[in-house]
């Protein structure tokens, strides 16, 4: 069996500082909390499986996936991959011993999902309310007992952006009482005022709220002495002279010692909304978030770690690496639409991919591949196929990218397998593919490998041993998806006429 590498991105430098980002993946717009010494964090999983993200830190540096607050999402439509559509940016909330996320689905609605214990299950998603365009939403309970759910607006779904609104919300998370009321414009000072999320301190309401778009934004703060308003604004963090664009959209969370933390995210592009950590403190009852002597502040690439009064000496980071030795599939796996359980099955320290058959034409609507996120900005993903079909219209191989895609995949011959390389590219109005023989095995167990440099070109290349490996001219330069970073993935797809019970056996997978 391959031994499980050791991390390809780590944040901790293990002298008291740490770099960003502190997570080298696409866990964007994410929200953080503190409950006692323990933090946790949510993130945006768009139309992917299982859905919202849970990490858990000691340190606000280490981090590591302990959960996902659900396997599905509750239309059939998910059944296939809605590629941009979803959960879209959650928030997470500690309230009377209750965990909470409160989500939006564009298409859909409001929704809310809670546990008294973040590791175990949460309870199922729960609309509260069904409406189109409601985006982004953070509920907040005030010190009055009264309850109140701030959010934004999506242009695509609504007709109209950039605007904030508060409802009243019942105490108990389950429903909205009111049709709300606009509590800031910014369409002149703030386009695309989006992913607000309220505090209350020293008197003050505040509302966190990046504007300016994803890639090109600023980090905002509103803040009243009155929770509908009127809000006074002031840009607090923008990307400034560094390289650390769109440095917004993220959460404030108190160390057990008292000291101020941002959390947010910057866009890379095909690495997706990758996960940055800033120092914060207050002046006149303002946050400062990050450094400079500017009033408004820039992000920082190093930084002394948080202060806080538990010890973290071990380096941690999310998984990426498997053995498939575990009795339940990794939680670093997730499928591009809801997840059926005859997809797949861990036997035999082994993850068997079924080959079912597929109504896509392209992979890149395919919806049984089981993919994760980039972990790092330059990596090598392998991974070992034991693979014996009926015949060439079963196929099993490696995925990797996003509207631009390719990899590597297998078609039985009377001797052994082909290697095929494939490339897709998909635009607005359609998905193209293409392929190539760059090789042929006759090993049953083979062992394909993408290495991923800094540009995220992807260098392919094969093996029937495991030591000596054939590389592939053509490198692929891949990007990311929508609203998503790219992935690599697996896959193993039937395109014969007829269901077959052919299937592969992927032994491990390794990332270094």
């Amino acid at each position: 069996m391959k031994s499980v590498s050791r991390p390809v991105w780590s944040p901790d430098l293990n002298n008291g500082h740490y770099k960003n980002p502190i997570i080298h993946a696409d866990y964007s717009d994410p929200d953080v909390i503190r409950v006692g010494t323990d933090y946790f964090m949510v993130a945006s999983s768009f139309n992917m499986s299982p859905s919202l993200p849970i990490l858990h830190s000691k340190d606000l540096v280490n981090w590591t996936l302990i959960n996902h607050v659900s396997q599905t999402l509750p239309y059939e439509k998910y059944n296939d991959p809605r590629h941009g559509e979803g959960v879209w940016a959650p928030s997470i909330r500690y309230h009377d011993g209750v965990f909470w996320v409160v989500f939006g689905m564009p298409d859909e609605g409001i929704f809310m999902s809670r546990t008294k214990d973040p590791f175990g299950e949460w309870s199922p998603l729960h609309l509260m309310k069904e409406v189109k365009g409601w985006i982004d939403p953070c509920p907040f309970w005030d010190d009055d007992g009264e309850a109140y759910l701030v959010h934004a607006f999506a242009k695509s779904r609504i007709g109209f952006k950039s605007k904030l609104q508060i409802c009243k919300m019942s105490p108990d998370g389950l429903s909205l009482l009111d049709e709300g009321k606009m509590v800031f414009d910014g369409t002149l000072d703030h386009p695309t005022i989006e992913g607000p999320k309220m505090y209350k301190r020293n008197g003050y309401y505040y509302i966190f709220a990046p504007a300016g778009g994803v890639a090109t934004g600023w980090q905002t703060i509103l803040r009243s002495k009155n929770i509908y308003g009127p809000y006074e604004d002031k840009i607090v963090l923008h990307q400034g002279n560094t390289a650390i664009n769109g440095p917004h959209q993220g959460g404030w969370v108190e160390t057990d010692l008292g000291e101020s933390w941002f959390i947010h995210f910057q866009d890379k592009d095909a690495y997706g909304r990758i996960t940055h950590l800033q120092p914060m403190k207050w002046e006149q009852d303002w946050p400062q978030i990050g450094v400079g002597e500017e009033d408004i502040k820039e992000p920082v690439l190093e930084c002394k770690k948080p202060r806080t009064s538990v010890t973290q000496n071990q380096i941690q980071v999310p998984e990426t690496s498997d053995n498939f030795d575990e009795p339940e599939l990794g939680l670093q796996w997730q499928w591009r639409a809801n997840v059926k359980k005859e997809w797949y099955e861990l036997i035999d320290e082994k993850l068997r991919l079924y080959a079912h058959k597929r109504s896509a034409k392209t992979l890149y609507d395919t919806p049984q591949i089981v993919t994760q996120k980039f972990p790092a900005l330059t990596f090598t993903a392998t991974t070992a196929i034991t693979f014996t079909p009926k015949h060439e219209k079963i196929t099993a191989g490696l995925f990797i990218g996003g509207f631009s895609y390719g990899g590597l995949k297998l078609k039985k011959t009377d001797d052994g397998f082909e290697v095929v390389q494939y490339k897709g590219q998909h635009t607005d109005d359609e998905t193209t593919e293409s392929e190539q023989v760059v090789g042929e095995l006759q090993a049953d167990t083979v062992y394909l490998r993408v290495h991923v440099d800094e540009h995220a070109a992807c260098h392919f290349s094969f093996s029937d041993d495991n030591e000596t490996f054939h590389k592939v001219k053509d490198v692929i330069e891949v990007t990311k998806g929508q609203w998503i970073g790219a992935i690599v993935g697996l896959f193993c797809i039937n395109d014969a006429e007829s269901e077959s019970d052919d299937y592969a056996d992927v032994n491990w997978f390794n990332i270094e």
